[in-house]
Protein backbone atom coordinates (compact mmCIF):
# COMPACT_ATOMS: atom_id res chain seq x y z
CA UNK A 1 0.00 0.00 0.00
CA UNK A 2 1.41 3.04 -0.76
CA UNK A 3 2.30 5.59 2.12
CA UNK A 4 0.09 8.63 2.73
CA UNK A 5 -1.23 11.78 4.61
CA UNK A 6 -4.05 12.86 5.71
CA UNK A 7 -4.30 15.73 7.74
CA UNK A 8 -8.47 15.69 8.70
CA UNK A 9 -8.18 15.34 12.09
CA UNK A 10 -11.33 16.17 14.86
CA UNK A 11 -10.96 20.14 15.07
CA UNK A 12 -13.24 22.48 13.80
CA UNK A 13 -12.49 21.85 10.24
CA UNK A 14 -13.23 18.50 10.48
CA UNK A 15 -13.61 17.21 7.02
CA UNK A 16 -15.45 19.57 5.71
CA UNK A 17 -15.67 21.91 2.61
CA UNK A 18 -15.11 25.67 2.61
CA UNK A 19 -19.15 25.98 2.03
CA UNK A 20 -19.71 24.16 5.22
CA UNK A 21 -17.06 25.59 7.52
CA UNK A 22 -17.99 29.35 6.29
CA UNK A 23 -22.10 27.85 7.29
CA UNK A 24 -20.67 27.10 10.62
CA UNK A 25 -19.09 31.06 10.83
CA UNK A 26 -22.37 32.31 9.73
CA UNK A 27 -24.26 30.71 12.61
CA UNK A 28 -22.06 31.75 15.15
CA UNK A 29 -20.77 27.91 15.71
CA UNK A 30 -17.26 28.76 15.17
CA UNK A 31 -15.11 31.71 14.80
CA UNK A 32 -13.14 32.18 11.86
CA UNK A 33 -10.05 33.11 14.12
CA UNK A 34 -10.57 29.40 15.22
CA UNK A 35 -11.00 27.72 11.47
CA UNK A 36 -7.86 29.86 11.21
CA UNK A 37 -6.28 28.47 14.08
CA UNK A 38 -7.01 24.76 13.13
CA UNK A 39 -5.32 25.43 9.85
CA UNK A 40 -2.19 26.71 11.00
CA UNK A 41 -2.24 23.76 13.20
CA UNK A 42 -2.66 21.51 10.08
CA UNK A 43 -0.04 23.18 8.54
CA UNK A 44 2.19 22.60 10.98
CA UNK A 45 1.98 18.94 10.93
CA UNK A 46 1.58 18.74 7.51
CA UNK A 47 4.28 20.96 6.48
CA UNK A 48 7.63 18.60 7.24
CA UNK A 49 6.18 15.36 5.59
CA UNK A 50 4.27 17.50 2.25
CA UNK A 51 6.65 20.75 1.65
CA UNK A 52 4.07 22.64 0.18
CA UNK A 53 4.06 25.92 1.91
CA UNK A 54 7.44 28.27 1.02
CA UNK A 55 6.19 30.98 3.74
CA UNK A 56 3.83 31.44 6.68
CA UNK A 57 1.60 34.37 7.37
CA UNK A 58 0.14 33.37 10.64
CA UNK A 59 0.75 36.20 12.39
CA UNK A 60 -0.67 38.75 9.78
CA UNK A 61 -3.78 36.65 9.01
CA UNK A 62 -5.42 37.26 12.12
CA UNK A 63 -5.43 40.99 11.89
CA UNK A 64 -6.32 40.97 8.26
CA UNK A 65 -8.99 38.99 8.58
CA UNK A 66 -13.02 38.99 9.16
CA UNK A 67 -15.67 37.31 8.62
CA UNK A 68 -17.85 38.73 5.56
CA UNK A 69 -21.52 38.59 6.20
CA UNK A 70 -22.07 38.93 2.24
CA UNK A 71 -19.83 36.32 0.87
CA UNK A 72 -20.61 32.75 1.00
CA UNK A 73 -17.34 31.60 1.73
CA UNK A 74 -15.09 32.64 4.99
CA UNK A 75 -12.45 30.40 4.91
CA UNK A 76 -8.50 29.42 5.72
CA UNK A 77 -6.44 29.12 2.34
CA UNK A 78 -3.39 29.53 0.33
CA UNK A 79 -2.10 31.90 -2.00
CA UNK A 80 0.47 30.48 -4.74
CA UNK A 81 3.71 31.76 -4.24
CA UNK A 82 3.46 33.83 -7.76
CA UNK A 83 0.98 36.44 -6.82
CA UNK A 84 2.19 39.37 -4.79
CA UNK A 85 1.13 40.24 -1.06
CA UNK A 86 2.22 43.05 0.61
CA UNK A 87 4.91 41.78 3.51
CA UNK A 88 6.18 38.29 1.64
CA UNK A 89 8.28 37.46 -0.50
CA UNK A 90 6.90 36.47 -3.45
CA UNK A 91 9.82 33.96 -5.17
CA UNK A 92 8.04 32.47 -8.12
CA UNK A 93 9.36 29.03 -7.18
CA UNK A 94 12.97 29.95 -8.43
CA UNK A 95 16.16 30.52 -6.35
CA UNK A 96 16.80 33.32 -8.94
CA UNK A 97 14.29 35.60 -7.44
CA UNK A 98 14.14 38.46 -4.61
CA UNK A 99 14.12 37.00 -0.90
CA UNK A 100 12.59 40.41 -0.08
CA UNK A 101 9.21 40.74 1.08
CA UNK A 102 6.94 42.57 -1.51
CA UNK A 103 5.74 46.30 -1.09
CA UNK A 104 2.47 45.67 -3.20
CA UNK A 105 -0.32 43.69 -3.29
CA UNK A 106 -2.10 42.33 -6.67
CA UNK A 107 -5.40 43.46 -7.32
CA UNK A 108 -6.20 39.99 -7.87
CA UNK A 109 -5.48 39.35 -3.87
CA UNK A 110 -8.00 41.83 -3.44
CA UNK A 111 -10.35 39.63 -5.69
CA UNK A 112 -9.37 36.83 -3.54
CA UNK A 113 -10.23 38.64 -0.24
CA UNK A 114 -13.44 39.60 -1.52
CA UNK A 115 -14.06 35.93 -2.28
CA UNK A 116 -13.82 34.85 1.17
CA UNK A 117 -10.18 33.73 1.28
CA UNK A 118 -8.02 34.38 4.38
CA UNK A 119 -4.43 33.25 3.21
CA UNK A 120 -2.57 31.57 6.54
CA UNK A 121 0.33 31.47 4.21
CA UNK A 122 2.01 30.94 0.36
CA UNK A 123 2.23 27.23 -1.31
CA UNK A 124 4.58 25.69 -3.43
CA UNK A 125 5.16 25.99 -7.10
CA UNK A 126 8.21 24.99 -9.64
CA UNK A 127 10.15 27.73 -11.11
CA UNK A 128 7.75 30.38 -12.67
CA UNK A 129 4.99 27.52 -13.40
CA UNK A 130 7.35 25.95 -16.05
CA UNK A 131 7.10 22.66 -15.32
CA UNK A 132 4.62 20.32 -14.34
CA UNK A 133 5.80 18.50 -11.15
CA UNK A 134 6.54 20.51 -8.10
CA UNK A 135 9.61 19.72 -7.38
CA UNK A 136 13.74 21.14 -8.23
CA UNK A 137 17.48 21.01 -9.08
CA UNK A 138 19.29 23.10 -6.29
CA UNK A 139 18.71 21.19 -3.49
CA UNK A 140 15.48 22.00 -2.06
CA UNK A 141 13.46 19.07 -1.10
CA UNK A 142 10.16 18.67 -3.54
CA UNK A 143 6.47 18.89 -2.63
CA UNK A 144 4.86 15.48 -2.11
CA UNK A 145 1.66 14.18 -3.41
CA UNK A 146 -0.60 13.14 -0.08
CA UNK A 147 -2.38 10.41 -2.19
CA UNK A 148 1.11 8.81 -2.20
CA UNK A 149 4.28 10.42 -0.88
CA UNK A 150 6.57 9.02 -3.61
CA UNK A 151 4.64 10.65 -6.54
CA UNK A 152 4.42 14.25 -8.15
CA UNK A 153 1.15 16.05 -6.80
CA UNK A 154 1.68 18.19 -9.79
CA UNK A 155 2.08 21.41 -11.00
CA UNK A 156 2.56 24.00 -11.82
CA UNK A 157 -0.14 24.53 -8.43
CA UNK A 158 1.61 21.42 -6.78
CA UNK A 159 1.44 23.08 -3.81
CA UNK A 160 -1.70 24.35 -3.18
CA UNK A 161 -3.00 20.78 -4.79
CA UNK A 162 -1.37 19.24 -1.71
CA UNK A 163 -2.67 21.31 0.63
CA UNK A 164 -6.60 21.13 -0.36
CA UNK A 165 -6.28 17.07 -0.74
CA UNK A 166 -4.61 16.82 2.32
CA UNK A 167 -7.15 18.06 4.09
CA UNK A 168 -4.89 21.51 5.64
CA UNK A 169 -7.38 23.88 4.37
CA UNK A 170 -10.43 23.38 2.23
CA UNK A 171 -9.67 25.87 -0.68
CA UNK A 172 -6.60 27.32 -2.08
CA UNK A 173 -5.39 29.66 -5.05
CA UNK A 174 -4.21 28.18 -8.14
CA UNK A 175 -3.50 29.08 -12.13
CA UNK A 176 -3.25 28.05 -15.32
CA UNK A 177 -0.52 28.50 -17.92
CA UNK A 178 -0.88 25.44 -19.51
CA UNK A 179 -3.09 23.41 -17.36
CA UNK A 180 -1.17 23.96 -14.09
CA UNK A 181 -5.24 23.89 -12.21
CA UNK A 182 -6.64 21.12 -13.67
CA UNK A 183 -2.70 18.63 -13.95
CA UNK A 184 -2.73 19.41 -10.04
CA UNK A 185 -6.52 18.62 -10.01
CA UNK A 186 -6.01 15.14 -11.55
CA UNK A 187 -3.19 13.80 -10.05
CA UNK A 188 -4.83 14.92 -6.35
CA UNK A 189 -8.63 13.97 -6.86
CA UNK A 190 -9.55 17.48 -6.64
CA UNK A 191 -12.10 20.03 -8.73
CA UNK A 192 -9.96 22.33 -10.71
CA UNK A 193 -11.75 24.71 -13.10
CA UNK A 194 -9.56 27.07 -16.10
CA UNK A 195 -11.60 29.80 -16.16
CA UNK A 196 -12.13 31.58 -19.42
CA UNK A 197 -9.52 34.09 -20.07
CA UNK A 198 -10.92 37.46 -18.22
CA UNK A 199 -12.84 36.02 -16.27
CA UNK A 200 -10.86 37.13 -12.49
CA UNK A 201 -8.93 40.20 -12.69
CA UNK A 202 -5.65 40.03 -14.42
CA UNK A 203 -2.64 39.43 -13.27
CA UNK A 204 -0.36 42.62 -13.18
CA UNK A 205 2.51 40.84 -15.30
CA UNK A 206 0.19 38.83 -17.59
CA UNK A 207 -1.20 42.32 -19.19
CA UNK A 208 2.33 42.44 -21.32
CA UNK A 209 2.61 39.01 -22.56
CA UNK A 210 2.10 39.12 -25.98
CA UNK A 211 -0.38 35.93 -25.73
CA UNK A 212 -1.61 36.49 -21.85
CA UNK A 213 -2.15 31.98 -21.35
CA UNK A 214 -3.00 32.57 -17.78
CA UNK A 215 -5.91 32.29 -15.48
CA UNK A 216 -6.34 32.55 -12.11
CA UNK A 217 -8.63 30.36 -10.08
CA UNK A 218 -9.11 27.85 -6.75
CA UNK A 219 -8.52 24.28 -6.25
CA UNK A 220 -11.38 22.77 -3.78
CA UNK A 221 -12.86 19.36 -3.14
CA UNK A 222 -15.84 19.68 -4.06
CA UNK A 223 -17.93 21.30 -6.41
CA UNK A 224 -19.94 23.76 -4.81
CA UNK A 225 -17.07 25.33 -3.36
CA UNK A 226 -15.93 25.76 -6.40
CA UNK A 227 -19.02 27.64 -7.57
CA UNK A 228 -19.75 29.23 -4.45
CA UNK A 229 -15.82 31.15 -5.27
CA UNK A 230 -16.91 31.76 -8.70
CA UNK A 231 -19.74 33.60 -7.72
CA UNK A 232 -18.48 35.35 -4.71
CA UNK A 233 -15.44 36.84 -6.96
CA UNK A 234 -17.74 37.64 -9.94
CA UNK A 235 -19.38 39.81 -7.14
CA UNK A 236 -16.26 41.48 -6.82
CA UNK A 237 -15.43 42.10 -10.37
CA UNK A 238 -17.64 41.57 -13.68
CA UNK A 239 -16.14 41.21 -16.84
CA UNK A 240 -18.23 42.64 -19.69
CA UNK A 241 -16.95 40.41 -22.33
CA UNK A 242 -18.20 37.26 -20.69
CA UNK A 243 -21.56 35.70 -20.02
CA UNK A 244 -22.26 35.46 -15.98
CA UNK A 245 -21.99 33.11 -14.34
CA UNK A 246 -24.08 33.46 -11.82
CA UNK A 247 -24.93 31.19 -8.61
CA UNK A 248 -24.51 27.77 -9.55
CA UNK A 249 -26.54 25.54 -6.92
CA UNK A 250 -26.98 21.87 -8.67
CA UNK A 251 -27.55 20.62 -12.46
CA UNK A 252 -29.23 21.31 -15.50
CA UNK A 253 -31.90 19.45 -16.89
CA UNK A 254 -30.79 19.71 -20.29
CA UNK A 255 -29.11 16.63 -21.82
CA UNK A 256 -26.24 17.44 -24.21
CA UNK A 257 -23.85 16.84 -26.77
CA UNK A 258 -20.77 15.57 -25.85
CA UNK A 259 -17.77 14.67 -27.42
CA UNK A 260 -14.48 12.45 -25.87
CA UNK A 261 -11.64 11.99 -27.49
CA UNK A 262 -8.90 9.48 -26.08
CA UNK A 263 -5.61 11.32 -27.68
CA UNK A 264 -4.08 14.55 -28.28
CA UNK A 265 -1.67 15.70 -30.70
CA UNK A 266 1.31 14.04 -29.14
CA UNK A 267 0.10 12.03 -26.71
CA UNK A 268 -1.80 8.63 -26.50
CA UNK A 269 -3.59 7.98 -23.28
CA UNK A 270 -2.34 4.66 -21.18
CA UNK A 271 -4.64 1.98 -20.90
CA UNK A 272 -5.93 3.22 -17.54
CA UNK A 273 -6.28 6.81 -18.73
CA UNK A 274 -8.41 5.67 -21.64
CA UNK A 275 -10.80 3.50 -18.93
CA UNK A 276 -11.31 7.03 -17.37
CA UNK A 277 -12.16 8.58 -20.04
CA UNK A 278 -14.54 5.34 -21.65
CA UNK A 279 -15.83 5.27 -17.47
CA UNK A 280 -16.91 9.37 -17.82
CA UNK A 281 -18.36 9.09 -21.28
CA UNK A 282 -20.59 5.66 -20.31
CA UNK A 283 -22.09 7.78 -17.45
CA UNK A 284 -22.78 10.40 -18.99
CA UNK A 285 -24.79 8.38 -22.08
CA UNK A 286 -26.26 6.58 -18.65
CA UNK A 287 -27.62 9.97 -17.39
CA UNK A 288 -29.15 10.86 -20.80
CA UNK A 289 -26.94 12.79 -22.46
CA UNK A 290 -25.35 12.23 -26.17
CA UNK A 291 -22.01 11.18 -25.94
CA UNK A 292 -19.94 9.95 -29.19
CA UNK A 293 -16.20 9.84 -30.06
CA UNK A 294 -14.81 12.49 -32.02
CA UNK A 295 -11.07 13.96 -32.60
CA UNK A 296 -9.10 16.38 -30.86
CA UNK A 297 -10.07 19.63 -31.65
CA UNK A 298 -6.00 21.58 -32.94
CA UNK A 299 -4.27 21.53 -35.92
CA UNK A 300 -1.27 19.53 -35.72
CA UNK A 301 0.93 22.50 -35.87
CA UNK A 302 -0.64 23.62 -32.38
CA UNK A 303 1.58 21.56 -30.18
CA UNK A 304 4.92 22.53 -31.50
CA UNK A 305 3.95 26.53 -31.54
CA UNK A 306 2.55 26.50 -28.06
CA UNK A 307 6.17 24.32 -26.94
CA UNK A 308 8.06 27.66 -28.54
CA UNK A 309 5.93 29.90 -27.11
CA UNK A 310 6.12 28.57 -23.56
CA UNK A 311 9.91 28.57 -24.48
CA UNK A 312 9.87 32.65 -25.70
CA UNK A 313 8.31 32.76 -21.76
CA UNK A 314 11.30 31.42 -20.12
CA UNK A 315 13.73 33.19 -22.76
CA UNK A 316 12.38 36.48 -21.52
CA UNK A 317 12.16 35.64 -17.49
CA UNK A 318 16.55 34.69 -18.63
CA UNK A 319 17.18 37.88 -20.61
CA UNK A 320 14.96 40.78 -18.39
CA UNK A 321 14.33 38.93 -15.18
CA UNK A 322 16.00 42.12 -13.55
CA UNK A 323 13.21 43.91 -15.67
CA UNK A 324 10.65 41.96 -14.81
CA UNK A 325 11.05 41.12 -11.16
CA UNK A 326 13.77 43.00 -8.98
CA UNK A 327 17.34 44.23 -9.82
CA UNK A 328 18.30 41.37 -7.47
CA UNK A 329 17.47 39.00 -9.68
CA UNK A 330 20.47 35.93 -10.01
CA UNK A 331 19.90 34.51 -13.67
CA UNK A 332 23.07 31.88 -12.56
CA UNK A 333 20.10 30.50 -10.50
CA UNK A 334 17.79 29.37 -12.65
CA UNK A 335 16.68 25.87 -12.51
CA UNK A 336 17.46 23.61 -15.57
CA UNK A 337 14.22 23.88 -17.42
CA UNK A 338 14.12 27.63 -17.75
CA UNK A 339 17.64 27.59 -18.76
CA UNK A 340 16.60 24.71 -21.71
CA UNK A 341 13.76 26.22 -22.78
CA UNK A 342 15.18 29.56 -22.91
CA UNK A 343 17.72 28.09 -25.22
CA UNK A 344 15.05 25.97 -27.33
CA UNK A 345 13.74 29.66 -28.05
CA UNK A 346 17.33 31.13 -29.08
CA UNK A 347 17.99 28.12 -31.46
CA UNK A 348 14.48 28.33 -33.19
CA UNK A 349 13.92 32.40 -32.69
CA UNK A 350 12.66 33.27 -36.19
CA UNK A 351 10.48 30.06 -35.88
CA UNK A 352 9.52 31.69 -31.88
CA UNK A 353 8.42 34.18 -32.94
CA UNK A 354 6.27 32.95 -35.76
CA UNK A 355 4.64 31.08 -32.80
CA UNK A 356 3.63 34.57 -31.50
CA UNK A 357 1.81 35.16 -34.61
CA UNK A 358 0.51 32.01 -35.49
CA UNK A 359 -1.10 31.32 -31.98
CA UNK A 360 -2.43 34.62 -32.63
CA UNK A 361 -4.10 33.41 -35.72
CA UNK A 362 -5.23 30.51 -34.55
CA UNK A 363 -6.85 31.97 -31.36
CA UNK A 364 -8.92 34.54 -33.91
CA UNK A 365 -9.65 31.00 -35.87
CA UNK A 366 -10.82 29.56 -32.98
CA UNK A 367 -12.43 31.94 -31.32
CA UNK A 368 -14.79 32.62 -34.45
CA UNK A 369 -15.33 28.59 -35.08
CA UNK A 370 -19.00 26.54 -33.74
CA UNK A 371 -18.26 24.26 -31.30
CA UNK A 372 -19.63 21.02 -32.86
CA UNK A 373 -20.13 19.84 -29.07
CA UNK A 374 -21.53 21.69 -25.78
CA UNK A 375 -18.86 20.02 -23.89
CA UNK A 376 -15.38 17.65 -24.67
CA UNK A 377 -14.18 15.33 -22.65
CA UNK A 378 -10.34 13.73 -22.40
CA UNK A 379 -8.00 12.63 -20.09
CA UNK A 380 -6.09 15.60 -18.74
CA UNK A 381 -2.98 13.58 -18.95
CA UNK A 382 -1.75 11.07 -21.12
CA UNK A 383 -0.58 8.74 -18.14
CA UNK A 384 -1.17 8.04 -14.13
CA UNK A 385 1.24 9.67 -11.67
CA UNK A 386 4.69 9.45 -11.98
CA UNK A 387 7.38 9.02 -9.02
CA UNK A 388 9.22 12.27 -7.82
CA UNK A 389 12.00 12.85 -10.23
CA UNK A 390 10.95 12.07 -13.45
CA UNK A 391 10.01 15.35 -14.27
CA UNK A 392 12.54 16.86 -12.34
CA UNK A 393 13.94 20.25 -13.52
CA UNK A 394 17.65 18.80 -13.58
CA UNK A 395 17.09 16.15 -15.63
CA UNK A 396 18.95 16.55 -19.26
CA UNK A 397 16.64 19.29 -20.94
CA UNK A 398 16.02 17.46 -24.17
CA UNK A 399 15.05 13.93 -22.46
CA UNK A 400 12.96 16.50 -20.00
CA UNK A 401 10.94 18.06 -22.58
CA UNK A 402 10.37 14.73 -24.40
CA UNK A 403 8.68 13.46 -21.23
CA UNK A 404 6.37 16.13 -20.76
CA UNK A 405 5.47 16.09 -24.31
CA UNK A 406 4.45 12.28 -23.79
CA UNK A 407 2.76 13.68 -20.89
CA UNK A 408 0.99 16.68 -21.65
CA UNK A 409 -0.95 17.57 -24.54
CA UNK A 410 -4.64 18.07 -24.03
CA UNK A 411 -4.59 21.28 -21.19
CA UNK A 412 -2.64 23.77 -22.94
CA UNK A 413 -4.99 24.11 -25.89
CA UNK A 414 -7.50 26.32 -23.58
CA UNK A 415 -5.02 28.48 -22.57
CA UNK A 416 -4.26 29.22 -25.82
CA UNK A 417 -7.42 29.60 -27.06
CA UNK A 418 -8.91 31.27 -23.49
CA UNK A 419 -11.87 28.64 -23.19
CA UNK A 420 -12.79 27.56 -19.77
CA UNK A 421 -12.18 23.63 -18.76
CA UNK A 422 -12.74 21.90 -15.74
CA UNK A 423 -10.70 18.33 -14.28
CA UNK A 424 -12.92 16.13 -12.93
CA UNK A 425 -11.64 13.09 -9.93
CA UNK A 426 -13.68 10.66 -11.85
CA UNK A 427 -11.17 7.60 -11.53
CA UNK A 428 -8.58 5.76 -9.86
CA UNK A 429 -5.52 3.67 -11.00
CA UNK A 430 -4.84 0.29 -10.17
CA UNK A 431 -2.40 1.48 -7.74
CA UNK A 432 -5.19 3.75 -6.10
CA UNK A 433 -4.16 7.23 -7.41
CA UNK A 434 -6.52 9.63 -8.73
CA UNK A 435 -7.09 9.82 -12.49
CA UNK A 436 -8.84 13.73 -13.52
CA UNK A 437 -10.44 14.13 -16.60
CA UNK A 438 -10.74 17.10 -18.21
CA UNK A 439 -14.31 18.88 -19.47
CA UNK A 440 -14.32 21.35 -22.02
CA UNK A 441 -16.23 23.98 -23.27
CA UNK A 442 -16.52 26.84 -25.11
CA UNK A 443 -15.41 30.55 -23.95
CA UNK A 444 -17.45 32.29 -21.37
CA UNK A 445 -19.42 28.56 -20.51
CA UNK A 446 -17.72 27.90 -16.75
CA UNK A 447 -21.79 27.80 -15.58
CA UNK A 448 -22.59 24.76 -18.30
CA UNK A 449 -19.15 22.94 -16.70
CA UNK A 450 -20.24 23.52 -12.92
CA UNK A 451 -23.65 22.14 -13.73
CA UNK A 452 -22.66 19.15 -15.51
CA UNK A 453 -19.98 18.58 -12.64
CA UNK A 454 -22.39 19.04 -10.39
CA UNK A 455 -24.74 16.24 -11.87
CA UNK A 456 -20.93 13.87 -12.15
CA UNK A 457 -20.81 14.77 -8.50
CA UNK A 458 -24.04 13.04 -7.67
CA UNK A 459 -23.93 10.21 -9.52
CA UNK A 460 -20.37 8.95 -8.78
CA UNK A 461 -18.60 8.90 -5.61
CA UNK A 462 -15.79 10.19 -5.74
CA UNK A 463 -12.89 9.09 -3.33
CA UNK A 464 -11.21 11.54 -0.88
CA UNK A 465 -8.43 11.29 1.71
CA UNK A 466 -10.70 12.55 4.64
Amino acid sequence: MPQRYSAFTNDVLGSLDATAVSALIHKGDISLDEAIDAAIERTQKAQPVLNAMVVADFERVKTRSKAKRDSILNTPAFLKDNINLTGLPTRFGSGATSPKPSSITDDLVKQLHAAGLNFIGKSSTPAFGFGCSTEYDDGRPPTRNPWNLTLTPGGSSGGSAALVASGVVPIAHANDGGGSIRIPAALCGLIGLKPSRGRLVQQRKAKSMPIDIVSDGVLTRTVRDTANFFYDAERFYKPSKLKPIGLVEGPNKKRLKIGFVFDSLLTKACPETRQAVEKTAKVLSDLGHHVEETAFMAEERFANNFTLYWSFLAFTVELFGQNIFAQDFDRKKLDGLTKGLSRNFSKNMLAGVGSIFYLKKAIKSELAREWNYDVVISPVLAKVTPELGYLNPGVPFDELLRRLQDYVGYTPLANAVGNTAISLPMHQSERGDPIGIQISAPVGDERLLLELAFELESACTWKKLG
